[in-house]
């Protein structure tokens, strides 16, 4: 489908403004009417909900005069097609995880989450000051897109399974929801990993399709009312320890906004990734308690023997992806010095701090 131009009356896109078929009276006023097509459920909380009150801040930031409107997986096109429907102009926007995108380059796994990668606040630090922006921009640039960090939904659980897992072993054979770098690593353990969109899992798991998924953490979890069918629930979520929610918007459309616009639009997304964050955390935390105290979830940890062979396999997988290809090996190699630094700080810093914590001293 041929792409609308969806600018109205920016002086530097004028000429071009001027052949639309847009109402001559919002083209005078001077509005942008923007696009934006999301991987998840209408309102889903904190993914969906969070793409709503971006577009809803970038609408009030700017005075109205960019109106950002949102869009489903499903209402305009299918969830996993958002990428092409951005790159191609046929939407504006998309809001999604960026792993989504791996058949296109592999590279992108890595602005998403990593097994054994990074925290969210450790992705911060790589996008922000140690280089990772840079590259994303070269990366996506090559699609017509325009990346930034929108979100995150801090520390995953490592899924809803069937059977008890003691071993590694029990990894055989299993037929698990799991997307992206995690996914390679299940089948590494002999596992059946497959990607499915966030609405198709629950019908997955009913019929038997599936032994188990992961999906977020337990505000998204219960939600989704994973409980229902399964009732083994596992940590941690080796697989994404802080997965980055992105917006990818078309650069032809990026490139024509003026520079007062595109620094309002970074701002938006900077807030809502620290209020997303914020948000998944507290959530998280009550969740949690409800899928154990109301609804009989048994919690388990995965024995070390599990999360040995997981790291160990992770470790090569990463390393097989992030040699793949020269574009590939130059995010790969940032990552990793990245991921160096942010473990030798969080080692004196929180990891030590929150194993003080846990001491057994009177508090409150």
């Amino acid at each position: 489908m041929k792409r609308r131009d969806l600018l109205k009356g920016a002086a530097a896109t004028s000429t071009a403004v001027a052949a639309t078929s847009l109402p001559s009276p919002a083209i005078s006023k001077g509005l942008k009417e923007l696009r934006m097509v999301t991987t998840w459920p209408k309102m889903y909380p904190g993914l969906g909900t969070s793409a709503d009150r971006l577009a809803k801040r970038i609408s009030q930031a700017s005075g109205g005069k960019i109106r950002v409107n949102i869009f489903a997986a499903g209402e305009l096109v299918p969830p996993f097609e958002a990428f092409n429907a951005v790159s191609s102009g046929e939407v504006d926007i998309y809001h999604a995880f960026e792993y989504y995108w791996q058949s296109k380059s592999k590279a992108f796994n890595f602005f998403a989450a990593i097994p054994f990668g990074i925290t969210a606040t450790e992705m911060d630090a790589w996008i922000y000051f140690n280089g990772g922006q840079s590259l994303w921009d070269e990366l996506s640039a090559e699609f017509n897109i325009k990346p930034l960090l929108a979100g995150n939904t801090g520390m995953q659980m490592g899924g809803w399974y069937t059977r008890e897992i003691n071993g590694p072993a029990d990894f055989r054979g299993l037929r698990f929801r799991m997307p992206g770098i995690g996914g390679e690593v299940l089948r590494q353990m002999g596992a059946a990993a497959v990607a499915l969109a966030g609405g198709e899992i629950f019908p997955a798991l009913q019929s038997g399709a599936l032994d188990g998924t992961e999906w977020v953490g337990p505000w998204n979890d219960l939600a989704f009312g994973f409980y229902r069918v399964v009732q083994n629930y596992y940590y941690p979520g080796f697989h994404e320890p802080g997965t980055a929610i992105a917006v990818g918007i078309n650069k032809r459309l990026w490139d024509g906004l003026t520079e007062s616009e595109r620094r309002l639009i970074e701002s938006a997304c900077l807030a809502e990734n620290n209020l997303t964050l914020a948000e998944f955390n507290t959530n998280n935390a009550a969740a949690l308690k409800t899928l154990v105290n109301e609804h009989d979830v048994q919690l388990r940890r995965f024995p070390n023997s599990v999360l040995n062979e997981i790291g160990r396999l992770s470790g090569e997988v990463v390393a097989e992806i992030g040699n793949s290809d020269p574009v590939t090996k130059r995010v790969y190699e940032s990552f990793l010095r990245s991921r160096k630094d942010s473990i030798g700080w969080s080692r004196i810093s929180d990891q030590s701090f929150w194993s003080a914590r846990l001491l057994p001293f009177k508090y409150g």
